[in-house]
């Protein structure tokens, strides 16, 4: 994955950030909106963006773009090399491929425990029953 050519495609949008902050909040555009165009990317394969696609499936918007917002600093430089460090993590997490689960059977000894135990259960409600004479 090369993050300089990523880095490229990405568009970023500075906006007045909301909240608390006086008067200087209204003048400065602090907060830092990143864009990702995932479907038109030229530096993901096709397997990985469907496999992207499947995986942030929740985070993308109808158009398959990724958008992150950050308004932690007051500095906007700051917020954008926040947003940067974790548009990469979420790339990063929707390109592992889940490992296959092995399909395992139950060991002799759980199965006979098991059995052992409903035998139990059996015997102790037979207990609980009226003797028949």
């Amino acid at each position: 994955m090369n993050k300089e050519a990523i880095i490229k495609e990405l568009n970023f949008k500075a906006v007045r950030s909301g909240g608390a902050g006086g008067q200087h909040v209204n003048k400065v555009s602090s907060k830092v909106e990143l864009i990702f165009d995932l479907q038109n990317s030229s530096e993901f394969s096709d397997d990985e963006k469907i496999l992207l696609i499947k995986n942030l499936q929740s985070k993308l918007t109808k158009e398959n773009m990724l958008l992150l917002n950050c308004d932690e600093s007051r500095s906007q430089h700051k917020n954008k090399e926040l947003v940067i460090k974790r548009f990469f993590s979420i790339i990063e997490n929707g390109l592992k491929v889940p490992k296959k689960r092995k399909a395992t059977k139950p060991t002799k000894s759980s199965i006979q425990k098991r059995i052992d135990k409903k035998k139990n259960v059996a015997i102790k409600k037979v207990l609980r029953q009226k003797p028949n004479f």
